[in-house]
């Protein structure tokens, strides 16, 4: 059960027009340049981003929107990729942060033609998130900040989220579905809050799908998340599961065991007949263990460890791009025919697949839009890894459509965590006269969207 926490925050009347600019000897306003570190899961980035004030703040100073304008820099990401059928643990998480986040900070600076010294402000992920990770990238953030007298930002990784998607898609004040690994949330703005309308009571949207994919031995690579979307597009049956919503909150963890529980059906088969066969499974040695629930050779301890540690198979560094314009070439789904009459009652790895996103994405899809019918909304924003889904967007902009509204969404590039969602996030808090202080800049696993205060919108 989910206790939300309730607190009673001063007012503050502060606007965008209140941003505090430095100026130059002829008073004119200069930009601001920010580097931000994300490290709260397995996904290591770091971003430079700049905002550049407007020729008059008098002419922008009755709107509600961001006068600035902003350009991305540099947007690098590398990833921390465990073997199929295995999650990441904090541990071997955090070495991976360890050992590629210099990497990292130095390829961010040099594709965006800056060095340290040109940085206005070092901000970082201060919560939520996995704590051994997030106590490595805060630990990076406060040497940087230290080494180079620069002032520090911690930043709610939700807020961030938020705030690049606006950024990004342009919209203005949208209902947010906010679906990754670890929050499923619909959120409102509301009196310099983002206030939270419904959000899971158990496990979030993402780590349902990352653990079915467990389950079912698919690759890690890119995404646990990504390689279900790509294999429920050949699901030919909707299989029932629970539809749990409670009135504004949704319920997963039985749909998930139900889910498991279809792979010990007699009609199951581990590889769908459509598809041609893939690779065999890992040998397994004496010495071995065995993955439980896919039969496959774990990876030793020790192994994982130094794959963690930079050794043997790597991703490379991803640059993931900086203009929010940017096509990105999309792979159609192949259409696959129903089941025919008299055909073999089989149940395949890509109709779990299918089902399960089916029927979690009509309950958040349902739930959003009871969030639009309250404060009379037309638009939606879905940020988060799992808003990168392409039939999640189909869905929530067949529903925002029939409102008369429509939906905002990025792809993998902004929804995925990465740098550019912290740098952008603290800049707007910095701009507003917010530090952090160097003894508190610290990190925490439990950091809600509605305890931050938003006061760079009116």
């Amino acid at each position: 059960m989910v206790t939300r926490r309730r607190k009673q925050h001063p007012p503050c009347p502060l606007a965008y027009s209140d941003s505090q600019w430095p100026t130059s000897a002829d008073g004119s306003l200069l930009p601001l340049l920010s580097l931000g570190l994300e490290g709260s899961a397995n996904k290591l980035g770091v971003g430079l981003i700049l905002h550049t004030p407007p020729a008059s703040f008098a002419a922008s100073s009755s709107s509600s929107e961001d006068p600035a304008a902003v350009t991305i820099l540099s947007n690098i990401r590398h990833t921390y990729v465990t073997p199929p059928g295995e999650g990441f643990l904090p541990s071997d998480t955090a070495r991976h942060h360890k050992r590629w986040i210099g990497e990292v900070v130095e390829k961010a600076l040099k594709e965006g033609g800056k060095t340290m010294r040109d940085v206005d402000v070092v901000c970082y992920t201060k919560g939520p998130g996995m704590g051994a990770p997030l106590q490595t990238v805060a630990l990076v953030a406060r040497t940087l900040a230290l080494m180079y007298d620069k002032p520090i930002v911690g930043v709610n990784h939700c807020v961030g989220h938020i705030e690049t998607g606006r950024v990004i898609t342009a919209s203005r004040s949208p209902i947010v579905l906010y679906v990754s690994g670890g929050n499923t949330q619909v959120i409102a703005y509301s009196q310099q809050r983002y206030r939270i309308f419904g959000e899971t009571l158990d496990i979030a949207v993402g780590n349902c799908l990352d653990r079915f994919a467990r389950i079912i031995g698919l690759s890690n690579d890119p995404s646990p998340g990504a390689n279900i979307e790509k294999e429920a597009k050949s699901g030919r049956r909707l299989l029932p599961l629970p539809y749990a919503t409670k009135g504004m909150d949704i319920s997963l963890g039985g749909i998930l065991a139900l889910t498991e529980a279809y792979t010990r059906d007699p009609r199951f088969r581990p590889v769908n007949p459509l598809k041609k066969p893939g690779a065999s499974a890992a040998p397994s040695g004496p010495t071995s263990k065995v993955n439980g629930k896919t039969g496959e050779a774990m990876v030793p301890e020790e192994e994982r460890r130094r794959r963690a540690a930079g050794e043997g198979p790597q991703a490379a560094l991803q640059d993931i791009g900086i203009a929010a314009t940017e096509k990105r070439e999309e792979s159609e789904g192949v259409e696959v025919p129903p089941p025919e009459e008299g055909e073999e009652d089989i149940i395949t790895p890509a109709d779990l697949c299918f089902s399960l996103q089916e029927t979690v994405f009509a309950m958040l899809v349902e739930i959003t839009e009871r969030a639009m019918a309250h404060v009379g909304g037309k638009e939606v924003l879905i940020v988060g890894g799992v808003g990168s889904n392409k039939r999640l967007q189909e869905m929530m902009g067949i529903m925002a459509g029939e409102r008369g509204g429509g939906v905002f969404a990025t792809d993998e590039r902004f929804c995925i965590d990465n740098g550019i969602m912290i740098a952008h996030a603290g800049l707007l808090a910095f701009r507003m006269g917010y530090r952090t202080p160097l003894a508190e800049a610290t990190c925490t696993q439990r950091f809600r969207t509605d305890e931050v205060l938003v006061n760079w919108r009116t």
